[in-house]
């Protein structure tokens, strides 16, 4: 089994801040319950207030994948929908050096 790190960033549009926090508070008590989740974090950015991160562990990318396809996930999406500055990106982190 491979640990898996994942950053996430998410730009809400200026008028729709409030909404995506909502939505992303209530993906983070489902996301913790799932099988395969280590930790699941949700930051605002102090430099970017507005962009949400999401400071993820996983047990592996069947984890991740299966997350993504979760009823919660999908349910953030359509929430998320008109309501975002931009893309969502989604960054698998690879270690540079052995911890």
């Amino acid at each position: 089994m491979s640990e898996l790190h994942v950053v996430a960033t998410i730009p809400a549009a200026p008028d729709r801040v409030e909404d995506i926090r909502a939505a992303l508070e209530t993906l983070v008590e489902a996301t913790r319950r799932e099988e395969g989740c280590l930790g699941y974090d949700l930051f605002e950015s102090a430099s970017a207030p507005g962009v949400f991160v999401t400071v993820e562990r996983w047990t592996g990318q069947d984890a991740l994948d299966a997350h993504l396809g979760t009823p919660h996930i999908a349910a953030a999406m359509a929430a998320a929908d008109g309501a975002l500055a931009g893309d969502i990106a989604i960054h698998p982190l690879v270690p540079l050096v052995a911890g």
